[in-house]
This record gives structure tokens, sequence and C-alpha cells, in this order.
């Protein structure tokens, strides 16, 4: 997975703010019911970042277990759950390793996007399938190519804040259906003087036939998309699309 997310970690949280995660969390809470998920059975939240979904789905009572590949990212999570009972695991969507199974799977906020070989997505998908309880459920999301294309592709995102500012340059390859982010932030220091840090990072654009063909290979069911975190169906305007997928043991047999 490409981004390192080493400076982007202290600031990630407040750029963040206006991201609804509250609202994908009532939608993923609805769907882990409608599936039979029930309070204190365990979900791998991966990708987690800063543990903002993690810590959301721990209140409505579900036994979390979050896993990314930034050290930053997980140091802050560890400093923000204070008492609750997560657990954090530096590892990798293509090669992460569980104790046991767990009953559902989330990937929020694109985290799908950073997987830019499609082999690196059918292994996590794989690794899912592995960990996965029968008839347990996967909720991820992802941004579909036109979103790259027409609303953010080759564009320049800039912000100023009292506590940092970010320039965010987007280009977007369609021959390979790679946008690289350019992303320079300014901090501000306890002396009062802005310090200033850049990172590089590379998301792949799928659609949502190619996702469904990932799915199939790594041996898990489709159930559905929607526009979002709503229950919407996708549009062809859509920045996130958000995919339910299931494990059978007819699934599980076919990769194993």
């Amino acid at each position: 997975m490409e981004g390192s997310y080493f400076s982007l970690s202290t600031v990630y949280d407040l750029l963040m703010d206006k991201v609804d995660y509250k609202g994908w969390g009532e939608f993923i809470n609805k769907k882990l019911k409608e599936n039979n998920i029930n309070k204190d059975d365990i979900i791998v939240d991966l990708g987690c970042g800063t543990g903002t979904m993690t810590e959301i789905l721990d209140d409505y009572g579900y036994s979390m277990i979050g896993i990314d590949n930034s050290y930053e990212m997980l140091d802050i999570a560890q400093q923000k759950k204070e008492d609750r009972d997560i657990l954090y695991l530096c590892q990798d969507l293509t090669d992460f390793e569980l104790y046991g199974t767990v009953k559902a799977a989330t990937c929020v906020c694109d985290v799908i996007n950073y997987l830019t070989d499609r082999d690196d997505l059918i292994t996590a998908f794989k690794l899912v399938n592995l960990y996965l309880e029968n008839d347990g459920l996967f909720i991820f999301d992802f941004k579909p190519e036109e979103f790259y294309v027409n609303q953010l592709g080759n564009r320049t995102i800039a912000e100023n804040r009292e506590e940092c500012s970010f320039i965010w340059e987007n280009t977007y390859h369609k021959e390979d259906k790679i946008n690289l982010y350019d992303l320079t932030i300014f901090t501000k220091e306890d002396n009062g003087y802005f310090s200033r840090n850049s990172e590089v990072h590379y998301q792949r654009a799928y659609s949502l036939q190619e996702i469904k063909s990932a799915l199939e290979e790594a041996g898990l069911k489709y159930l559905g998309a929607y526009d979002n975190y709503s229950d919407k169906d996708p549009e062809k305007n859509s920045e996130r699309i958000t995919v339910l997928a299931t494990l059978d043991e007819k699934s599980r047999k076919k990769v194993e």
C-alpha cells in the first residue's frame, strides 16, 4: 500500500473533521444487524488509520480489532482509545494475520483504492475470506473511476487553518487508472512557526465490475452496492461506492 502517512498522521483527524463518520457508522451498524451480527461479535476494521470508525463501532458494542500499516496512525489510535478494549495491529492488508475468525470486516474511506495492483486487491479479499466466519459480512467502500476523472483528478485543493495548512495536488493517469496525491502540509509548532512536510500517495480507480470480479475470484459473494453510505443505488457521479459481500461454505471451498 502506497503512502506512509508519516507527516499526515499528526493532523489527519483535523483534516478529516468534515467526513460523516457518524453517518457511516449508523449505516454499517444497520447492515450488521440486518445480517445477524450482534453486539460482542468480533469485527476487524481494515486500514483503520487513527481508529475513528473503530471507536464508533466499539461504541455500538462490537468487539473491535483495528489493522493498519502505519505505525504513526496507530500510535494516535492507541492514544485516543483510552480505556476502550480495542486491539490494534500494525499489518498490511495484503499480509495480515488474526488469532481466529471474525464475524465481520470493515474497510472505509477508500482504503481499497490504495491497493494499486489488482493482485494485491485479490490477496486482501482472499485474506478476508480466510478469516471471515461463514455467513459473515464484509463492508467496504471505494472511489470509482468517474470520480477521479470528473471530480478529483488534475485538481488542486488548498486549505488554511489555525493549526495547519495543506496543498493537495492531484494528477490522474487514465492509462493505468492511478491518481497521484502530492500533499504538502504546514504544521504549527510549539514555537509558533510552521514546519513543511511533503508526502506522495497513490490510489487506483476501480469500477464496480472490477470489484465484483475480484470478490468472486477471492471466493467472496457480492451482495450489493450503495451510493456512499446510503440506501440509494450507485450513480454515475457517485463519489464513493459502498459494497457488501459475504462468505458461504461454497465460496470458501472455492479458494482452498
